[in-house]
């Protein structure tokens, strides 16, 4: 399976370490957005096929933006309230996933997932 190159944008710093820590042993590399403004710089300079990106700090048009600017992106989206309604909402904006950012293990699954998905296209 080829390797992804990951952008991460999480608003609490504490969770985003969290996050690197446990997807660098799967991934090439996982690249920091530190606002919103260096989402698109970041996968455009790095050429992401994922995106874990904070909707506590993001909105669900910013899912659909990015989806449509980059349409062969993975958007994999976290929320700490994350419920059913929001995973529908984000899934028809365009995110392949929602999760719990505290639920790492989620997060790594999704994003395995969508480096597999990637493999077998």
């Amino acid at each position: 399976m080829q390797p992804l190159n990951v952008v991460l944008y999480q608003g609490d710093a504490g969770t985003a370490l969290t996050l690197v820590s446990s997807l660098s042993p799967h991934v090439r590399a996982v690249h920091m957005a530190r606002s919103r403004d260096e989402i698109r710089p970041t996968i455009a300079r790095h050429r992401a096929e994922v995106l874990v990106l904070d909707l506590e700090t993001s909105c669900l048009s910013e899912v659909e933006r990015l989806h449509h600017e980059f349409p062969r992106l993975s958007i994999v989206c976290t929320h700490r309230l994350a419920d059913d309604e929001l995973w529908a909402e984000a899934l028809q904006q365009g995110a392949s996933d929602m999760c719990e950012p505290r639920r790492t293990d989620q997060v790594v699954a999704s994003v395995l997932r969508e480096r597999a998905q990637h493999a077998a296209a």
